[in-house]
């Protein structure tokens, strides 16, 4: 009798200490903090294997924290034991393991479900968009050797790509104007003549491509680029641009990505100034994560291209391939689908190597490769055109202070110029798209803006003007 007590006892306690574990694990869930709820969840759900609600959970925790091999068979029992809304939850899990013609038919039930109950499906119509656009994908993986791969830290990542000078340069936005807010990155041609680097424009919350043109010695202020580049509230970033001066590359996460940033390709027509409709360039270089600047570089014949696929938090793999002449895409009909997933999720870089001659004297072009990066700040901080015979790049250039103190002066006034055409390039585009009375409206600001433009930018050239007047004069 004694020990059928101590027995109830203990199992009291258990229980006690289980349920406070367990109000604190959803505490931390319903807070987002999955990865400080996962040990719970998953001690409960092998105790209790049958229970739904936390086959639902430890599933969340481990999506939510980079496992989604380890949450896809959680979630699919909750799916099976029609827990609420586990649906999007295991598509999501479909997804990121390329399960896209399952995470179709799951989204395709849940919405049909969610509109009987007239609940909203935003979400996941969003999520079956990209579920569509990745089955396709699938489709038509291109056969491409990835000689190399490194894991990095993403922050300064674009430093570890070691391309040839007449692939142009990469850099960040700070680097170059030295602005303290952001490390966007930026690209230079190899003529560096053009700049081109995203930033958030004035009354906008997503990044937009601009491009800056070098005329006279002096960067001009940069205009954006198209809206089908620019695809409205969604992001476009890390551009690269081929040494022909019309092939761009960059990354987006618009209606078209099946993931976060996917990479795309454009082409600018010189002759109307226009670009083509961008397009996806699919697998295995995009994914359901974040990829983005890819790069060529012809003179070594090798890309490059970064992801954050199956990563930590904060890290970044860089993947080295050899460019293709011209696209070869797996049969999909002809390859084992496990095999083809993991082809497109560059699960062993190996399994890619069709030509190991090629793979050799690729890996020896990369070893060849000066381990200085030439992605490296330049060494000055701005450029001003003093005379036929110098330009200065630092504050200590100037010999005189008077001369110092004017080209401060014009630096500001450079910026409040620079975002005066910014605001005057959206207004525009704003224009090109609105219909006959917003019109109407939109257009005394742009006169406005127009107006202030012509004002500032005749005091920048007095400004300018009066700087090499006083520096000239010493």
């Amino acid at each position: 009798m004694k020990k059928y007590i101590l027995l109830l006892w203990l199992s009291l306690i258990v229980i006690t200490i289980s349920a406070q574990t367990l109000a604190e694990a959803r505490k931390l869930y319903a807070d987002g903090n999955f990865a400080d709820a996962k040990p719970t969840f998953e001690k409960l759900v092998k105790a209790t294997p049958n229970n739904a609600n936390y086959n639902l959970w430890y599933g969340v925790c481990a999506l939510r924290t980079g496992d989604a091999a380890e949450a896809f068979p959680y979630l699919q029992t909750a799916v099976k034991r029609k827990v609420q809304d586990s649906q999007l939850f295991f598509a999501e899990a479909c997804n990121n393991l390329y399960l896209y013609e399952e995470a179709v038919n799951t989204l395709e039930t849940f919405i049909n479900d969610l509109k009987k109950r007239r609940k909203t499906s935003a979400e996941a119509e969003a999520l079956l968009a990209k579920s569509r656009n990745g089955l396709r994908m699938i489709r038509g993986v291109e056969q491409v050797m990835i000689i190399d791969s490194m894991v990095v830290d993403k922050a300064d990542f674009a430093s570890y790509y070691r391309i040839s000078k007449d692939a142009g340069r990469l850099l960040t936005t700070r680097e170059f104007y030295g602005r303290k807010d952001d490390g966007n990155a930026l690209f230079m041609t190899e003529l560096e003549d053009r700049l081109y680097y995203s930033q958030v424009l004035p009354n906008d919350s997503t990044l937009s491509l601009m491009v800056a043109l070098k005329q006279n010695g002096q960067w001009a202020a940069p205009s954006v680029l198209p809206d089908n580049i620019n695809e409205p509230g969604s992001n476009s970033a890390y551009p690269f641009v081929m040494p022909d001066g019309i092939t761009v590359y960059f990354a987006s996460d618009g209606e078209q990505s099946f993931g976060g940033y996917d990479i795309f390709v454009t082409r600018h027509d010189t002759e109307d100034d226009t670009y083509f409709t961008p397009e996806n360039i699919g697998m295995p270089f995009n994914s359901p994560y974040n990829d983005y600047m890819y790069v060529i570089d012809e003179f070594n014949n090798l890309g490059w291209f970064a992801s954050d696929r199956f990563q930590p938090e904060g890290k970044v793999c860089i993947y080295v391939f050899i460019p293709n002449e011209t696209k070869s895409v797996y049969s999909f009909e002809n390859t084992d689908q496990k095999q083809l997933a993991k082809l497109a999720q560059i699960h062993v870089i190996k399994d890619t190597w069709s030509d190991q001659t090629e793979v050799r004297d690729a890996q020896r072009r990369l070893a060849s490769i000066d381990d200085t990066p030439v992605s490296s700040a330049p060494k000055y901080e701005f450029e001003f055109v003093i005379n036929d015979e110098h330009t200065y790049h630092k504050l200590t250039d100037f010999s005189s202070p008077q001369a110092r103190d004017v080209f401060n002066r014009y630096r500001q006034e450079e910026t409040t110029y620079q975002e005066v055409i910014s605001k005057l390039e959206q207004l525009r585009h704003q224009y090109a798209s609105s219909d006959a009375s917003t019109k109407q409206r939109l257009k005394s600001s742009i006169q406005q803006e127009e107006q202030k433009e012509k004002e500032l930018y005749k005091q920048l050239m007095q400004t300018a003007k009066e700087v090499r007047r006083l520096e000239n004069r010493k």
